[in-house]
């Protein structure tokens, strides 16, 4: 009986501290998204060497709407709040588009909201249906009238990143 009682503490205890350490995970990693910090692979582009996104869109349009191993630099604009998991970066011509971390491999800080950065990766066109819109949009926190205004699906650049590295 002592037996069954210690095993049973035991139990208990690993699992607590197991769901401890899980909540370390949740939220964005911490940092100030300084000049010269790297989220992901190296990147080995320079900010003069990546490409506009407006040349992007271009190509994209171009190549039959993909392009990989590509160097693109752009502004940040917004980062998911819940885990760094996802930004948006602003174009020239006013729009943004959307990246995603390769295989869900790293994140990034809600600092990089407002810095320049080159990400290297794969871009294409893409329809992102509507209720992938609404869950982004979730995630970014804007108000229900925006959400329930996403009435359909959308065409737009879609970066799937395998780094990021922060220019100013």
């Amino acid at each position: 009986m002592k037996l069954k009682s210690i095993l049973f503490l035991v139990a208990v205890s690993a699992s607590t501290f197991a769901f401890a350490q899980e909540g370390k995970k949740f939220g964005p990693p911490a940092g100030n998204a300084i000049v010269g910090d790297t989220y992901g692979s190296t990147v080995v582009s320079t900010e003069s060497k990546a490409m506009s996104v407006e040349k992007l869109a271009k190509k994209l349009k171009k190549d039959n709407k993909k392009v990989e191993n590509v160097a693109i630099k752009g502004k940040v604009v917004d980062v998911c709040d819940k885990k760094g998991c996802w930004l948006t970066i602003q174009t020239e011509d006013d729009t943004q588009f959307f990246v995603k971390m390769k295989d869900y491999g790293f994140f990034v800080p809600t600092a990089l909201k407002g810095k320049n950065v080159v990400l290297e990766g794969n871009a294409e066109r893409k329809v992102t249906s509507i209720d992938e819109q609404k869950h982004y949009a979730e995630d970014a926190k804007k108000p229900q009238s925006e959400i329930d205004a996403i009435t359909k699906p959308k065409e737009e650049i879609r970066f799937v990143a395998n780094g990021i590295k922060v220019v100013n």
